[in-house]
């Protein structure tokens, strides 16, 4: 059964989306790294055990893939906000529409369901899936901050049906909306 791995933040510039993120958390990210088959960098949050913030934008050194980027980036525009989330399993399934890309920087190795599209069904909030193949999770590597995830909801005119048992996500019908809710040392922040 699917679990809850991570919440996806674009942004125009990584800087920019650095810069919002930071002053929101108080807390500087971790490296992060490049996704060459992607032409996209990151940066990261932990927010508990196997759980973490992805900040993610096209990186300007690197070279266009042939195909849409993932979380509708080569689209995006506009202030750093929430677009995506993934949940990971150990097993994969391609839907329709849809490949499974491996990936893989430094220790970790990973594959991920891409939409050729480059947006995930519901209007890319239906979550991407992601094996992380036995490697160790990025989350575990980082300094933990007090973060956490509190509630993520979902509404669509026509929601997903997710197979998954977490009493944090919630998914209801209405207009198009993913919203995260987090805990900090400072209070709570909504993205």
């Amino acid at each position: 059964m699917p679990e809850f791995d991570h919440i996806v933040i674009a942004a125009e510039t990584l800087a920019e989306g650095e810069e919002f993120l930071t002053a929101l958390l108080r807390t500087a990210p971790e490296p992060g790294g490049r996704h060459d088959f992607m032409g996209t960098y990151n940066r990261l949050w932990r927010m508990g055990p196997g759980e973490y913030i992805e900040l993610i934008a096209i990186d300007p050194d690197a070279p266009a893939p042939s195909f849409p980027r993932w979380f509708g980036l080569d689209g995006f525009s506009g202030a750093p906000r929430l677009v995506s989330w993934v949940c990971r399993t150990e097993r994969l399934n391609t839907a329709k529409g849809s490949k499974i890309m491996d990936a893989a920087r430094g220790l970790l190795r990973w594959r991920i369901t891409i939409p050729d599209s480059g947006v995930s069904e519901c209007d890319g909030l239906a979550p991407l899936m992601i094996d992380w193949q036995g490697s160790a999770h990025p989350a575990d590597r980082m300094p933990d901050h007090g973060f956490r995830l509190l509630g993520l909801n979902l509404t669509h005119p026509q929601p997903p049906k997710l197979n998954m048992k977490d009493p944090r996500i919630s998914v209801a019908q209405g207009d198009a909306a993913l919203v995260a809710h987090i805990s900090t040392p400072h209070g709570k922040i909504t993205l």
